[in-house]
């Protein structure tokens, strides 16, 4: 938890402004495989007090979108549990200036779908707004045991954790009324503990509705910092695009134990035969790690040891992950308490290596020992109704079906981290993936301060993805967009991924 930030500055809300309009056209159009459009169809209505406005260009999933088909997928495949709640749909929305105090308790004019950006048409709002605020209220379960007569004590109570996707730049989140956490990078997950800011019922349950507020600052390439944008710009023209500000991916919460994992890093090594794995954990006394690998029903390999801690499962004879035979293991991974299990996730993962070596008197990319030329398009990731987030998982499912139709083995993520469903796919379907850092663009060299906060979002990009089989190669940078010592990042990348 970090310290409370002013947000915004009081003043009267809501001087709308026109919003930049996407450029027709198939340059517009920038979602890697064919996609089919309609010029100025319009989107039919929704309930829930959200409109959708008219995109440029419709697309055939954007009819599909209401605030009962919002993106209601499980958000993070590669580390599942069966509890969850998701809180996409139709929040109050409200433009804000600097200073700004959270609007706790006051019902906001606008309505905004979650979680599409607010430049975007399937938002509702499409406009651009430097500071913004989203609010809602969500109940907890009763099943889920937060709080109330079976909690013996605050280190063995059950916890609830706030979940967002991506929040495009930074983000203020309140729980009723408190600060729970502040997060600044606008392409990567991040959560908060919020049990303690609930509100709670007499046998100290959490009970009743809970406000949940966001308070939003993305000022896209006009800021005092050059954040990384990509291709994102509030002016957009050219080979620049519509700017997704704001909650562009799903937003949800979980309960789980106090002793739980957080996190799971998979590395598989060819050449031992095995799975390297880390359970990075919370709350952790004396539990240990259980980590067993499946090929369907099959159990192929278990390893047990310390949390936060790499184990090695072994997996005899793997059966090779790449594009013409995408084959995944699943994983199951428990913190046990002698032979009591604390708590237990899913995943999966693919056996598969990427190396180089001279194959032809030229240094070549190998996949799993030989050399595989790699045959891609280039995944700008922009969608004509929806920006930055696709309108259905559907969409995203259909990019990487098509590309594979087409005769591609990879897509190049063009500086920008998609949701993790687009790994997903690209795992299960069989699509290497070339992932791009978003690209700051400042004029000239970045300023001490634009490089660290391009060194804070690349790292989290990195570890946050660094388990899908399908991703091959990180591009720390593209084209020179903001290029900075580039030797040195070329190392730092390596050092926290030495597998690809």
């Amino acid at each position: 938890m970090h310290a409370p930030r002013r947000l915004f500055r009081a003043r009267p809300l809501f001087r709308a402004r026109p919003r930049e309009r996407l450029l027709a056209g198939a340059a517009a159009l920038v979602c890697a495989a064919g996609i089919i459009a309609t010029a100025g169809a319009p989107v039919r209505a929704a309930n829930g007090g959200w409109q959708p406005k008219t995109p440029p260009l419709t697309t055939p999933w954007t009819d599909q979108v209401s605030p009962s088909n919002d993106h209601p997928e499980y958000p993070r495949p590669q580390l599942t549990r069966p509890r969850w709640e998701n809180l996409n749909g139709v929040w109050q929305f409200a433009a804000g200036n600097p200073g700004d105090q959270p609007p706790s308790g006051t019902d906001l004019p606008e309505r905004i779908l979650v979680p599409f950006p607010e430049e975007s048409a399937l938002s509702g709002i499409m406009r651009h707004d430097d500071y913004t605020w989203y609010r809602r209220t969500f109940t907890v379960p009763d099943s889920w045991g937060i709080g109330g007569s079976g909690c013996t004590g605050a280190a063995s109570c059950p916890r609830l954790l706030l979940h967002f996707g991506a929040v495009d730049w930074r983000a203020a989140v309140y729980v009723n009324g408190t600060l729970v956490t502040t997060h600044q990078g606008g392409y990567d997950s991040f959560t908060a503990d919020i049990t303690g800011a609930l509100r709670r019922g007499p046998d100290g349950r959490a009970s009743g509705p809970q406000e949940l507020i966001v308070g939003v600052y993305d000022p896209v390439e006009n800021g005092a910092l050059h954040q990384p944008i990509g291709k994102q710009r509030a002016h957009p023209g050219g080979i620049f695009y519509t700017s997704s500000s704001g909650i562009w991916q799903t937003v949800w919460m979980e309960p789980v134990p106090a002793a739980h994992i957080d996190s799971l890093q998979e590395i598989p090594d060819l050449a031992g035969h095995t799975l390297d794995l880390t359970a990075s954990t919370s709350g952790v006394t004396t539990e240990t790690v259980v980590a067993t690998a499946y090929d369907g029903n099959r159990v192929v390999g278990t390893a047990r040891g310390p949390a936060d801690s790499q184990l090695r499962i072994p997996v005899p004879n793997p059966r090779l992950w790449s594009p013409s035979d995408p084959h995944l293991y699943s994983l199951d991974v428990r913190l046990a308490d002698g032979p009591r299990t604390v708590d237990d996730v899913g995943s999966y993962f693919g056996m598969r290596s990427v190396g180089l070596a001279t194959v032809g008197g030229k240094t070549r990319i190998l996949l799993n020992g030989r050399y595989t030329f790699m045959l891609g398009t280039l995944n700008q990731g922009f969608w004509p109704d929806g920006e930055y987030t696709a309108p259905t998982d559907d969409a995203l499912k259909y990019d990487i079906q098509q590309l594979k139709a087409l005769g591609f083995n990879t897509l190049r993520e063009h500086v920008k981290v998609d949701a993790d469903r687009l790994y997903y796919w690209a795992d299960k379907l069989g699509l290497l993936v070339w992932q791009d850092m978003p690209a700051m663009f400042p004029p000239g060299q970045p300023a001490a301060a634009d490089q660290a906060e391009f060194g804070t979002e690349l790292h989290a990009m990195v570890t946050q993805h660094i388990s899908h089989p399908s991703i091959v190669m990180w591009v720390p940078f593209n084209e020179g967009w903001g290029e900075y010592d580039p030797a040195r990042i070329a190392d730092e990348v390596k050092a926290w991924d030495p597998s690809r």
